[in-house]
């Protein structure tokens, strides 16, 4: 199936007979993946997305295009960009790299304690409205070498709702929900075409200029390389 084609398992109304679940949702290529797959997974799902002065804000005019196309509920957290600071795509004096992908070290397009903030509110939201299952787009195989990306982070937040909710405490906790943990991005565009992810409406750069990607930080570069080995069309 194209990206482009109309699929009807998930280009669908949210139903709200069906079991709830929050997505993490910035608007790029892996988490539009990921909000497809938790409608394919059989969820009603509430897109979560969060405003903290990123520079890459374009990012959340794709977010509203895609869950306006999708009929799915969206809520976009403001939050303060003092939480933010040290990182490049945050700060306008720190420069976003380009061309460094591979690098060994930790990129400074890390956001500290990003996923942590983004998860606590997306476990919050999702045991106040009684979901099951909370979709976060984390990958690690084909990424940047975020720490709070990596499965022994997932398992160990994972424990720390288990413990420290009260819907863990009764024996049904929130199940965090990683479909393209293990995956490359060969891999999750050729997911993305199967479930029929609109991908020219999807922004992944971290850097864009008059909201063109800039074709060269480490996200343009993995969103390249994945399509291309995939051989798929990004339109």
């Amino acid at each position: 199936m194209s990206s482009s084609s109309k699929s009807n398992s998930v280009r669908t109304k949210s139903h709200s007979k069906n079991p709830k679940a929050i997505v993490l949702f910035s608007g790029g290529l892996d988490s539009t993946t990921c909000l497809y797959q938790a409608i394919q997974d059989g969820y009603s799902p509430i897109a979560l997305s969060f405003d903290y002065n990123q520079k890459h804000k374009q990012e959340l005019k794709s977010a509203k295009k895609i869950t306006k196309l999708l009929e799915v509920p969206h809520l976009i957290q403001k939050l303060n960009p003092e939480f933010f600071q040290g990182s490049s795509l945050t700060e306008k004096k720190i420069k976003v790299p380009k061309n460094s992908l591979g690098h060994s070290e930790i990129p400074n397009t890390y956001v500290p304690g990003r996923n942590i903030l983004f998860l606590s509110f997306g476990v919050s939201l999702a045991e106040g409205i009684g979901a099951q299952r909370l979709y976060i787009g984390v990958n690690a195989l084909d990424y940047s070498g975020y720490p709070d990306c990596r499965p022994e982070f997932i398992k160990a937040y994972s424990d720390a709702i288990r413990i420290g909710t009260k819907t863990g405490a009764e024996g049904h906790p929130l199940e965090i929900c990683t479909p393209l943990q293990f995956l490359d991005k060969k891999e999750i565009v050729l997911l993305g075409s199967k479930l029929g992810v609109p991908f020219s409406m999807t922004h992944s750069c971290y850097d864009p200029a008059g909201g063109k990607p800039c074709g060269k930080c480490d996200s343009c570069l993995l969103r390249k390389k994945g399509f291309q080995e995939a051989g798929v069309p990004e339109k």
